[in-house]
């Protein structure tokens, strides 16, 4: 298993954010990367049709024999993880809004939470608000739009600042001095919403703090990859291959070629 790939998955591009700090924190390992373009967004569609999504990635995953498995999509993990682990013989790293590193940061008791509709209404934001929002504010804006701007390459311009706008200035406005990037797109977007909310606004990408929980993961079954060779990274999507290569390209900042998987 030391030399075995990892799985990494989104509904389409967003989950090169965590995929970029795996590859700095473990270069060593081998990953395999599958945007499911082909069957973004996930937000809007309905839980058995997610769950179907992510079971089908995750044979995927399997057949190529795994050792881990990250679910870089927080829509995914809101609704289908559960029942990913109940038979997947690997171990499984998801996402989830960072509500409880936003609660030790905020300093007005205010925070914002970015995501999609699907990730907003699910039972682990209800779970973790409980948790770690008691004595503050947690604003949940669904942000409509983000993940077809990054799905595109659109990640600068008049529309893409005036969209950001339409979904940061009311948090703003009722207090919010800390915002959760609720969803793996949306660091992708971190200029603009940066440029929007102002510097005074703490920005929480939990991405790195994924992927020193998968070096833990791989840490507690002995299986981190061996040796000072780079690793090998595989990236496969459902949708257009030429189309979701230019993407990746753009936001992997290089060359990249994408495998057709259907």
């Amino acid at each position: 298993m030391v030399n075995a790939p990892i799985g990494v998955f989104d509904s389409g591009v967003g989950g090169l954010s965590v995929l970029k700090e795996i590859y700095r924190l473990l270069p060593q390992e081998s990953l395999l990367y599958v945007a499911d373009s082909g069957f973004a967004p996930y937000g809007d569609k309905s839980c058995d049709y997610i769950q179907q999504r992510c079971e089908q990635i995750t044979r995927f995953f399997l057949a190529y024999s795994v050792k881990a498995i990250v679910v870089a999509c927080n829509t995914a993990t809101s609704v289908a993880v559960d029942g990913l682990r109940q038979w997947c013989p690997v171990p499984i790293i998801a996402m989830e809004p960072a509500i409880k590193p936003a609660r030790l940061q905020t300093k007005s008791g205010v925070v914002g939470v970015l995501a999609t509709t699907q990730t907003l209404c699910s039972a682990n934001v209800n779970r973790l608000i409980a948790e770690h929002g008691k004595d503050i504010q947690v604003l949940l804006q669904p942000c409509k739009g983000f993940v077809e701007l990054v799905e595109s390459g659109q990640l600068q311009g008049e529309a893409v600042t005036e969209l950001v706008r339409q979904r940061v200035l009311p948090l703003l406005a009722q207090g919010a001095d800390t915002l959760v990037l609720g969803c793996t797109h949306y660091p992708f977007l971190s200029q603009v919403i940066r440029a929007v909310a102002g510097e005074e606004v703490t920005i929480i990408d939990p991405s790195a703090a994924i992927a020193r929980q998968l070096q833990r993961k791989l840490a507690e079954h002995d299986a981190l990859a061996q040796g000072e060779s780079v690793g090998d990274i595989r990236f496969y999507t459902t949708g257009s291959v030429d189309l979701v290569q230019a993407i990746i390209s753009q936001l992997w900042a290089g060359e990249v070629r994408v495998e057709a998987l259907s």
